[in-house]
């Protein structure tokens, strides 16, 4: 259920209190406290029956582990989505398309996400049509979908207007937001830390040199530690 203006995010998961920490302490907890969004944490298990909320079975034509079953998903994501909404569904799998800044700028234009956790050994295939976007932070295998999506929420959430101080200009010249490149070197008291100073061009006072150092440095770092997101024009 989301509200008119203000995003709202809803993580549903079978380890709902894997979250409190998180909202609770984080840049993302002063966000939802300022207003800037709201974030809901659904447990999978209310949607689940009988005695023991059971959300997994055992995989057809056998396999190890056990597989997250249809009823439970089908019924938690319906509920968070008004009739007729075009909510973001998004389901954690290993095999979606990698998460990157362009795709948190993205999102944090939307007035509805519903994160989808996987668990044990993932989903029943036919969940996957409930879901609009896939995503995967890496090239590498966690226990559930929890951890990613708290990552993708706060790279989400710091995005929205007043979360972060400083204004637009916070994350303006980030790393991958300043056009596709790494952020260039940043420095701050003492000016000489054991023999390592702070560039003499800092000091200058002289901004457009300054600037143009960080765009060159930024270039220069990108280079040698990211090369493979840089464009052909770089």
């Amino acid at each position: 259920m989301c509200f008119k203006g203000m995003l709202t995010i809803d993580i549903i998961s079978v380890q709902p209190n894997m979250f409190r920490g998180f909202l609770e302490e984080s840049i993302v907890g002063r966000a939802v406290k300022k207003g800037a969004c709201r974030i809901n944490i659904i447990n999978l298990r209310d949607f689940a029956e009988g005695p023991y909320r059971k959300v997994d079975d055992k995989i057809y034509g056998g396999g190890p582990g056990m597989l997250m079953m249809c009823p439970p998903w089908f019924k938690a994501v319906e509920s968070r989505l008004a009739e007729g909404e075009s909510a973001r569904v998004i389901m954690t799998s290993p095999a979606g398309r990698k998460f990157d800044q362009r795709t948190a700028e993205e999102l944090s234009k939307s007035e509805h996400i519903v994160f989808m956790c996987g668990h044990y050994e993932g989903f029943d295939k036919r969940i996957e049509t409930l879901a609009t976007d896939m995503f995967s932070l890496g090239d590498f295998v966690m226990t559930g979908g929890e951890l990613a999506a708290a990552a993708m929420t706060d790279a989400i959430v710091r995005l929205l207007p007043g979360v972060l101080g400083g204004g637009v200009e916070a994350t303006a010249n980030e790393s991958f937001s300043n056009g596709g490149v790494l952020e260039a070197p940043q420095y701050t008291h003492p000016v000489d830390f054991r023999g390592m100073k702070v560039p003499d061009i800092l000091l200058s006072g002289d901004h457009a040199k300054i600037e143009a150092w960080r765009r060159a440095k930024a270039l220069e770092l990108t280079r040698e530690r990211r090369p493979d997101i840089l464009t052909p024009n770089s």
